[in-house]
């Protein structure tokens, strides 16, 4: 299970962000304790007016629970993940609130821990809780028997395209998948050892090599966003300077953006334009079953809910009727009759209790699979327009080296060259 933590303010902001069904298909609060409110803005309300009362500037303590593809994780292991988090960095009785959200198929958790002891009015320390819990995290993948990722068993094999927060939403505004970017760039880098191969590589993916404004080397899309090309491969500067030469024999961004006006966006964007509403017409009918599938599975856990409830009222009728009052109740009490229903009705409770925790599981499991084969068929529909859109990207670099030969072939003839950089569209 892979655990994302860090410490931080904002509670209503957190909060917020934790109900949005803007960006998750299901949201279920499934705990908030030591608390006195029982609603989750109430909670996170109540922990920052605790905060009040410190110099605290962070006193809340967020981590994300995400298990592994394909694992169908029991609520209990989450609970369990979150008590070990908590005797680990020292948090065991802070009040906390779990959120499950799901989306795309996939379960995940989020934990929230106040960190202003009330006792004290001092806020938790939590020294190196990011290593603290990577050995968590790794003794979860044990106890459960699922598969470590190779970043835990060596830190040498981190997948090197994991983005920062910051490269992620800098990739989405471009409309590439981040990952694909990422990996563009370094399958550029591993097959070109100077710097015109490197550019033409770059090229063919819809990608130019520019002059940055303070980064040396970097690339620009065709929409205009840029990216470091030391941070896209995972370099040193001077490594990328060693190979590509002086940053500032090259374009400046500016200077790129206005090329990439002229010789590729007239007739590329009508293309791309065309392409994103292909696209978009293709993923009508699946977004639509896909909230149809939402709604459906939203209505089938609410009725399991009213089911368990109405069936929990009648057992607990039931218990209540075993315990007698008056003169027989201090007469089941002297003969200890008294301790002996108490106990059957604690474990009737408990094997309650975990009889409908495992229906709901079960229930929750059979959706996220029918999920999962909607959103197989989701990314299959992305994977293909993206490798339309990166098809059109090569076909614009092919035409921009189509006009750089022409321009030199009328150098050679004795004609005026062509200005730099013509206009595909004119």
């Amino acid at each position: 299970m892979i655990l994302k933590a860090s410490q931080r303010s904002g509670a209503k902001q957190l909060g917020l962000h934790l109900l949005k069904m803007e960006e998750n298909e299901h949201v279920e609060v499934h705990e908030i304790s030591g608390f006195i409110a029982d609603d989750l803005m109430g909670a996170m309300k109540e922990a920052y007016a605790l905060s009040k009362g410190t110099k605290c500037k962070q006193h809340l303590f967020s981590v994300s629970l995400s298990p592994p593809i394909g694992e169908a994780v029991r609520v209990d292991v989450f609970e369990k993940a979150c008590n070990a988090i908590e005797e680990r960095l020292g948090l065991t009785g802070q009040p906390r609130m779990i959120v499950f959200h799901e989306k795309e198929g996939r379960r995940h958790a989020h934990a929230v821990w106040s960190r202003i002891d009330p006792a004290t009015m001092t806020a938790k320390h939590l020294p190196f809780f990011k290593s603290k819990l990577r050995d968590v995290a790794k003794q979860l993948y044990l106890e459960n028997g699922w598969k470590m990722p190779e970043g835990f068993i060596d830190s040498k094999l981190r997948d090197p395209r994991n983005f920062t927060l910051a490269e992620w939403q800098q990739a989405k505004r471009a409309g590439i998948d981040p990952k694909a970017i990422k990996s563009a760039i370094q399958e550029c880098w591993n097959s070109a050892d100077n710097a015109a191969a490197f550019a033409a590589a770059l090229e063919s993916r819809g990608l130019f090599l520019t002059q940055g404004d303070r980064r040396g080397h970097v690339a620009v899309s065709y929409e205009g966003e840029v990216f470091a090309i030391s941070r896209m491969i995972d370099k040193k500067s001077r490594e990328v300077t060693a190979r590509l030469g002086d940053p500032a024999q090259l374009r400046t961004v500016s200077e790129t953006l206005r090329h990439i006006s002229d010789t590729v966006a007239p007739r590329l964007s009508r293309f791309i334009s065309e392409a994103k509403r292909v696209a978009h017409n293709a993923m009508k009918p699946l977004n639509e079953s896909k909230q149809v599938m939402q709604q459906r599975h939203k209505l089938e856990r609410e009725r399991l809910d009213h089911r368990q409830n109405d069936r929990l009222a009648d057992e607990q009728r039931v218990r209540s009727m075993r315990v007698r009052k008056g003169a027989k109740g201090v007469w089941d009490i002297l003969t200890g009759r008294y301790f002996k229903v108490r106990k059957q009705n604690e474990m009737e409770a408990f094997f309650g209790m975990e009889r409908d925790r495992a229906q709901r599981h079960e229930l929750v499991q059979a959706q996220l699979d029918e999920r999962q084969g909607l959103q197989s068929q989701i990314a299959a529909v992305r994977e293909r327009h993206a490798e339309q859109l990166l098809s059109l990207y090569r076909d614009a670099a092919q035409f921009r080296r189509m006009g750089r030969d022409t321009d030199t072939s009328r150098g050679r003839d004795g004609l005026q060259p062509a200005p730099r950089g013509p206009g595909l569209g004119r």
